[in-house]
């Protein structure tokens, strides 16, 4: 039987794989040539994957900490995350500071500058495991460096984190609640790329996970955010060449621990730098043909189709998950 423990890292790990344009991401070679957004589309893909990596470090140091997430004394647990410290100078306010040494090599990634977190009316009483509590999250020259070749990633700037449907992941294990459901909003997040300018990101998405009486776990990802008469946007702003664009869930990507998050069973997911004149389609959950089917008990779909259109030009490529 999964444990407690590894269905947390299961969930928070696949997040990090799924609802990301990392998802759409396949070998080098395969690739379309789509210069008009080939930078934009990598730079969203890479910020919105390291904003998820830092969201699942939040997740579990605010989960170690009981008097921030109204957990029993007994469920503390140690923090295990390399290269993190953590200052709790604040903790008596419902703040503490994650701060990361810029030494330690994780992943072939180096990480420094800190993430300051704030529970919203904490000295009102409010706790993460409450519906509805709100986290601050503050950037603070949060910046990842790849080991291999020093280039970077920084993020500066506010979210909000949302416990949506309140409780915690031991409520979803012991099937005390139907499901659990947050979610990360915030407008104006600058991130910069190697010191090669800086883009500016809304992001705004949903997840909510459910488990089957036989520990199946699915989560289902949305976009939330609306701009320019788009809505179920997951990320929209400006490139570092300060091009507007927009990311936009057109479908949910529901995922499950049977076929992992590296294989959606279904999802639909647009870019599109609206001066460049380019979309990119990603259609998950598809059989070889290119189409979208639906998966029976401890079944999975072959791969996902990647739709490109460049000007009046449209092309599209099936690709295997495996």
């Amino acid at each position: 039987m999964i444990t407690r423990k590894s269905l947390i890292k299961i969930a928070a790990m696949s997040v990090i794989v799924v609802f990301t344009l990392s998802g759409c991401k396949k070998k080098e070679e395969e690739e379309p040539k789509v210069d008009e957004n080939g930078q934009a589309s990598t730079d969203s893909r890479q910020a919105i994957s390291e904003n998820d990596i830092a969201i699942d470090d939040i997740n579990k140091t605010v989960a170690d900490y009981t008097v921030m997430a109204q957990r029993p004394t007994t469920a503390a647990q140690t923090n295990t995350i390399a290269g993190l410290t953590i200052d709790t100078t604040g903790l008596h306010t419902g703040t503490i500071k994650l701060n990361y040494d810029g030494i330690t090599v994780y992943n072939n990634r180096k990480r420094s500058g800190s993430i300051r977190l704030t529970i919203i009316n904490y000295a009102s009483g409010q706790r993460w495991k409450m519906a509805g509590c709100v986290m601050k999250v503050e950037y603070l020259a949060y910046r990842v460096t790849r080991a291999s070749d020093a280039a970077f990633i920084e993020l500066n700037g506010i979210q909000n984190l949302t416990n949506v449907s309140g409780g915690t992941w031991w409520d979803l294990y012991t099937f005390q609640q139907p499901n659990l459901s947050s979610s990360v909003t915030g407008t104006n997040l600058l991130v910069n790329f190697n010191g090669g300018g800086t883009a500016s990101y809304n992001i705004h998405r949903q997840f909510t996970y459910t488990l089957s009486p036989s520990y199946v776990l699915t989560c289902t990802g949305q976009g939330i955010g609306s701009s320019g008469g788009l809505n179920n946007l997951e990320n929209y702003g400006t490139t570092r060449d300060g091009d507007a664009f927009t990311s936009q869930v057109t479908s949910p990507i529901v995922w499950n621990t049977t076929c992992g998050g590296g294989a959606p069973l279904s999802g639909h997911l647009t870019i599109k730098v609206a001066s460049k004149n380019f979309d990119l389609d990603c259609l998950f959950g598809v059989n070889s043909a290119g189409t979208p089917i639906t998966v029976g008990t401890n079944q999975c779909a072959y791969g996902w189709k990647l739709t490109w259109t460049a000007g009046t030009t449209t092309q599209n490529k099936v690709i295997a998950y495996w």
